[in-house]
């Protein structure tokens, strides 16, 4: 019974939804963190062994494989929750998904949906330019000094696909499209969990713009970086 009525409270109510839609973007928020923090040693002038050996860690190292598994199917969570409640609000004529509080809310809260779907979109793109040929095996194969196995050279793929403008133009606007997502994401999801507070709501705001900002342009100029090297 405890169960049912939890499912039936996290899946099928409007509060419910907008729980799981705070607690899985804020897993996201924390991992664009950590990924941007890896993405960025593609900047490293070393012919990629950076980001190599770290990609290499990163998928074989068994608890972040593991994770990485949560990681997918909270994306996909993210993803239908956010069309479930734009479907129903759509429904209500006009209501928004964010918790009403006496905090503002950015503008940018009625397109949500359509900055998601474009990142989503993004992401199976970026899925198959990356995540899909190294499963496949289509990366080429590096031996490196002092490691006792073979590496997947990743760097290649990516500065390959960076090489093109059109796949670069698109990165950056995907990743503006984030920073739009973020821009709103951050602060609805604390009001959504009930962490506001008149006291230090402005904080939050200030931290949820800076944050957004800062992951949108992280990773916004690696690949602007990594074409114009390559001119």
């Amino acid at each position: 019974m405890l169960m049912k009525w939890l499912v039936d409270f996290l899946f099928r109510s409007s509060i419910g939804r907008k729980v799981v839609m705070s607690l899985s973007g804020l897993f996201l928020i924390a991992f664009l963190v950590v990924h941007l923090l890896g993405n960025l040693q593609l900047l490293a002038y070393d012919g990629g062994r950076q980001f190599n050996l770290y990609a290499y860690f990163m998928t074989h190292n068994p608890l972040i494989k593991t994770t990485s598994y949560l990681l997918y199917l909270t994306i996909l969570l993210h993803a239908i929750q956010g069309i479930s409640l734009a479907w129903a609000n759509r429904k209500a004529k006009g209501r928004t998904y964010a918790v009403s509080s006496n905090a503002p809310i950015s503008s940018f809260s009625k397109y949500m949906i359509h900055f998601g779907m474009i990142i989503f979109i993004f992401l199976g793109l970026h899925m198959y330019q990356f995540w899909l040929q190294m499963k496949m095996g289509n990366a080429p194969v590096l031996s490196y000094p002092g490691t006792d196995h073979p590496v997947q050279d990743l760097n290649a793929l990516v500065v390959e696909a960076f090489a093109n403008p059109y796949y670069v133009g698109i990165y950056v606007v995907s990743m503006f499209a984030l920073g739009l997502h973020l821009w709103h994401g951050f602060q609805s999801a604390f009001q959504t969990l009930g962490l506001n507070h008149p006291k230090y709501n402005g904080l939050i705001r200030m931290v949820g713009k800076m944050y957004a900002v800062a992951v949108a342009v992280g990773f916004a100029v690696i690949p602007v970086i990594l074409f114009f090297r390559q001119v």
